[in-house]
Formats: structure tokens, C-alpha cells, sequence
């Protein structure tokens, strides 16, 4: 399956009050990758094997293959050694189509970066940042899931602050 999205830094949290989250942990394997393409997920109380990479080099476009998983397998390859991150995940409605806000956790907390799905090329191209965010991100490596997977706020400081980004407080959340 072919995804087509775009991700942006937020500039700030919308009100969030009533959206519905999920608390998620991510695995990146092999941990020795630098941009590791297989993630193990639990997501919620869901569990999945995914293979994402790029197609014709766009990160904006990614051929996706998922796998469902048992809780006792995912138990079972959550032992591997990979690259780990922790967020969750809040879905917010934004002038009829879902903003995935993920909230970074631990390590990586203050970073809040937000993903819309598009089922079609020209929606996606047609679709105007939101007010709430700050930058697209969708080409920058160094934002993407299996790179910034197992680091740390400060690894990725520099290249947040070249984008004007600023630490978000979602102590409360």
C-alpha cells in the first residue's frame, strides 16, 4: 500500500480536551541502522510488524507493509535490540480531516510533530498547513520515525532550532 502523507513541527497544541490518544511504543530494527525501514508497534492495546520505505525517493509517499501481531509475539520481538521511542498519539479533527498530533515522551519530550494521511496525490498536494503548525517537515530526514527513533531532545536540537522550533510544554497532557 502506497501512504501519502505530509508531517509538520507544531508551533503549538490545539485544544486537545476531547480527542481520543494512544499511548504508543515504537522499535526500530536493526538498531545499527542509521535509518532503520522495520518497526515493531504497539499501539494502544494494537500490535504490528511495518516495513516503510520511500518510493522514487519522496518521503512523502511511502510504500507500507503491515503486519498484525499478538500481544505474545510482539512481547517476543520487542526483546530484539532496536532503536526505541515513546509518544502518544492524538487524533484531532481539523476542518474534516484527522491531524495525528504524536507527543513525544522521555528522551524526546517537547517535540511535537503532526501527520495528515491523504487517500489521494492531489489532496495532498492541495493541502494547506494548518495554523497550529510551524514547518513541513515531510522531506527533512532527520525528523522521520527510524531516525529519530532511540535519540534524545538534545541530539536533534540543532536541526529543530535551523527551523525555528521551540520546545512545547506538554507536561499537562
Amino acid at each position: 500500500m502506497i501512504e501519502l502523507e505530509k508531517t509538520y513541527l507544531a508551533k503549538e497544541l490545539p485544544d486537545l480536551t476531547n480527542c481520543k490518544y494512544k499511548d504508543m511504543l515504537d522499535i526500530y530494527i536493526p538498531k545499527e541502522a542509521e535509518h532503520p525501514s522495520l518497526r515493531i508497534r504497539k499501539n494502544g492495546d494494537k500490535y504490528e510488524l511495518t516495513k516503510k520505505e520511500p518510493v522514487e525517493d519522496d518521503p512523502s509517499k511511502q510504500l507500507e507493509e503491515t503486519i498484525p501481531l499478538r500481544k505474545e509475539e510482539f512481547e517476543e520481538l520487542s526483546k530484539l535490540e532496536g532503536k526505541r521511542t515513546h509518544k502518544k498519539r492524538y487524533y484531532f479533527d481539523y476542518n474534516g480531516a484527522v491531524a495525528e498530533i504524536d507527543i513525544f515522551q522521555d528522551a524526546l519530550e517537547g517535540l511535537v510533530v503532526v501527520d495528515f494521511e491523504f487517500g489521494k496525490e492531489d489532496e495532498k498536494d492541495a493541502f494547506e498547513m494548518p495554523d497550529f503548525c510551524l514547518v513541513d517537515i515531510t522531506q527533512e530526514l532527520f525528523i522521520a520515525g527510524g531516525m529519530v527513533c532511540g535519540k534524545s531532545y538534545s541530539d536533534i536540537e540543532s536541526d529543530l532550532a535551523r527551523l525555528n522550533y521551540k520546545k512545547i510544554d506538554t507536561k499537562l497532557l
